[in-house]
């Protein structure tokens, strides 16, 4: 539709052992839980996301302009709330007949004492939840014991439901799927 920004595309080299997909999940609910969540209809908020693109990354602050105007013709709902206490009622909210997936990338990070981390993934554990994980591997070290060597210093480690599948660039743009 006229107004509406083109999707921007995100490159990502997958190795051999990547199952890609065929065709895109049917997504029938979404939300997102947040300290602190922007409004993508506010111009001022917008602003400051960019101010948090490197400077010299003009690629990448093209493309989260264009996301920006993608997700304004449909903005997310995102709640306010903690993480480690409010993911119980975000998933209890969800429709009862969609299968329900928690993902994050680059967050848990951010949780400074291992036993939080281990409690959130206690919570999407009793949610039943296919679990998504998408985090540096000093995160959930007993998950990075298991899986082999990353093929460079800082990638991330993709874990579904606490088993290792996959390293990935930390900004999406490569995935070296190990997992059988």
């Amino acid at each position: 539709p006229a107004g509406i920004a083109a999707a921007p595309t995100f490159d990502c080299a997958a190795n051999d052992a990547t199952p890609l997909p065929a065709a895109l999940p049917v997504i029938a609910w979404r939300r997102g839980l947040d300290l602190n969540p922007l409004d993508v209809r506010s111009d001022a908020q917008m602003a400051w996301l960019e101010t948090l693109v490197w400077p010299g990354q003009e690629a990448r602050a093209d493309k989260l302009r264009s996301a920006i105007g993608i997700a304004r013709s449909d903005p997310p709902r995102i709640q306010r709330g903690n993480l480690l206490t409010g993911l119980a009622a975000l998933a209890a909210s969800a429709p009862s007949d969609a299968r329900l997936v928690v993902f994050h990338t680059a967050v848990l990070g951010y949780v400074d004492a291992q036993s939080d981390r281990d409690a959130f993934a206690d919570a999407v554990h009793r949610s039943g939840a296919i679990w998504i994980s998408n985090e540096a591997r000093s995160v959930f070290p007993q998950f990075a014991r298991t899986a082999p060597p990353p093929p460079s210093p800082g990638h991330f480690l993709l874990a579904v439901d606490g088993r290792p599948v996959a390293w990935t660039g930390p900004h999406g743009q490569s995935i070296d799927w190990f997992a059988e």
